[in-house]
């Protein structure tokens, strides 16, 4: 390998981090039928995207965007943008909030349908909806029934 893309390598490690965490967590919500790891594969590709936006929002070698009390300003003073952190603090109260939901949603889930298995409860739906058409269907305009 050459030494430039080593380089390169090394000092984007932190990205190489959060795609991993991104595809994991995608992966996650994607091929697991179980509601609960549906939620925590979203929480980890949430917590991906958070640190990517901390990590882009830190400059290296900046201050925090205090100006001084004299009102004079350095203009070779390099100052750290705190929009990222505070959109992402945001985005932290709202995945909480979005997490709680998901997971009183699930426990609603579980007293209807006894289980948390994607599979099982659309299985029982297909089922329950088959059972709706044959009793209701004539009063619902099915000729066919």
């Amino acid at each position: 390998m050459q030494p430039e893309f080593v380089t390169f390598l090394v000092g984007h490690a932190n990205y190489w981090l959060f795609v991993f965490l991104m595809m994991t967590g995608f992966y996650i919500v994607v091929a697991k039928g179980n509601l609960v790891k549906k939620v925590i594969g979203l929480n980890m590709f949430q917590s991906a995207v958070i640190m990517l936006y901390i990590s882009m929002g830190k400059v290296a070698g900046g201050t925090a965007p205090i100006f001084p009390l004299d009102g004079e300003i350095d203009p070779a003073t390099v100052y750290t943008n705190p929009l990222p952190h505070v959109l992402m603090l945001t985005a932290i109260v709202v995945g909480i909030a979005t997490t709680a939901l998901a997971l009183a949603l699930i426990i609603r889930i579980r007293e209807a349908y006894d289980t948390i298995e994607e599979a099982d409860i659309q299985e029982a739906e297909s089922t329950m909806a088959i059972r709706e058409q044959r009793l209701y269907g004539a009063a619902m305009g099915d000729p066919e029934a």
